[in-house]
């Protein structure tokens, strides 16, 4: 089965709902509306019921199915009041029984929600391929076509890259200057704090995100993630002087590997390491469809936040960010 497949995933279906852009851009091209009603446009059940040509009874089933997800997407019962000011808007226009006691609506989202689950409609399955290729376009758009490097269009990304590279050096020289070893020395240590961290060596990861064999897997690399791999190399880089001091000597490869093994093992790395498995994953599955099997657990929907952080208003290019924050630059600068 395809794991982008629609109505198989409600991690995929979260993920095109929750990007307001999208969303923006299929309305815009499928010119469905409905009735407008507190600032949203609605169809009654009947209307979608004809829109995708099937019978009620099929969207009764999947109503009861998918409850939670179709309500938390914006299906919704009017009763009451609520229900008042619907008839008096298009009671007589829709022939609404007076005495109704309540009417099933679908706001866009929820109609776009249910076009991805239907499997018995045509119609559906038109609209579900049309989505697909509106959201690819959209993000596509939004970035000017670079999604592999879509986290670089964080705030954050510039910040932590470059104050990565002051700790990456603190990390390379107490190698040098500590551990008996040869030149293999980083990238051998480089590769087991990325599979602590993500499960995956530098190799494996530029395979997924399809980077070229000599490229810095770095600049695919978000903020978070930069931060703690930058974490890893300083506490490591001062854990491996601290005991080469006491022993008056250069450490082996063995008694490395003992501090290594210590300081992963600490407690407070947990919540870290689960934090950046899960946005690593979920964004980069989101985003460009990359696929990271060994996070597979981590994947979750993205958060409408991320959509606003990466292809939003907040998100700019690197080159834009790298003009916004020379005088940070600076300073670091001065501190190295």
């Amino acid at each position: 089965m395809d794991k982008f497949d629609l109505t198989a995933s409600d991690i995929n279906r979260q993920n095109i709902l929750n990007n307001k852009y999208a969303l923006e851009e299929i309305q815009k091209a499928t010119g469905i509306e409905g009735l407008l009603f507190e600032n949203q446009y609605k169809m009654l059940t009947e209307q979608v019921v004809q829109f995708f040509e099937i019978d009620k009874r099929t969207i009764n089933r999947y109503l009861k199915k998918y409850d939670k997800e179709l309500n938390d997407n914006g299906y919704e019962i009017l009763k009451d009041e609520k229900l008042e000011r619907f008839k008096e808007l298009y009671g007589q226009k829709l022939n609404i029984k007076t005495k109704t006691p309540q009417l099933g609506v679908f706001n866009f989202k929820s109609f776009l929600n249910l076009s991805m689950l239907l499997v018995e409609s045509e119609k559906a399955r038109t609209l579900r391929s049309a989505i697909l290729d509106i959201v690819i376009d959209t993000i596509n758009q939004k970035t000017g076509g670079n999604v592999k490097y879509i986290n670089q269009r964080d705030k954050d990304f510039v910040i932590q890259y470059f104050k990565g590279e002051f700790y990456k050096r603190e990390f390379v020289e107490a190698l040098e200057n500590f551990v008996n070893l040869g030149l293999i020395k980083y990238p051998l240590y480089l590769d087991k704090i990325y599979y602590s961290i993500f499960k995956e060596q530098a190799q494996e990861f530029r395979q997924i995100l399809n980077l070229s064999a000599d490229s810095d897997e770095r600049n695919a690399m978000y903020a978070e993630i930069l931060l703690l791999i930058s974490s890893f190399e300083y506490g490591l880089a001062k854990e491996i002087e601290k005991k080469s001091k006491e022993k008056q000597r250069k450490l082996e490869y063995n008694e490395v590997d003992e501090i290594f093994a210590h300081f992963i093992s600490q407690p407070m790395l947990v919540p870290l390491i689960e934090d950046a498995r899960t946005k690593m994953a979920t964004r980069d599955y989101a985003f460009n469809r990359a696929y990271h099997i060994q996070l597979e657990q981590y994947i979750t929907s993205l958060p409408t936040d991320d959509f606003e952080r990466f292809i939003g208003e907040k998100s700019k290019t690197l080159e834009e960010w790298l003009d916004l924050t020379k005088d940070v630059f600076k300073r670091l600068k001065e501190r190295k």
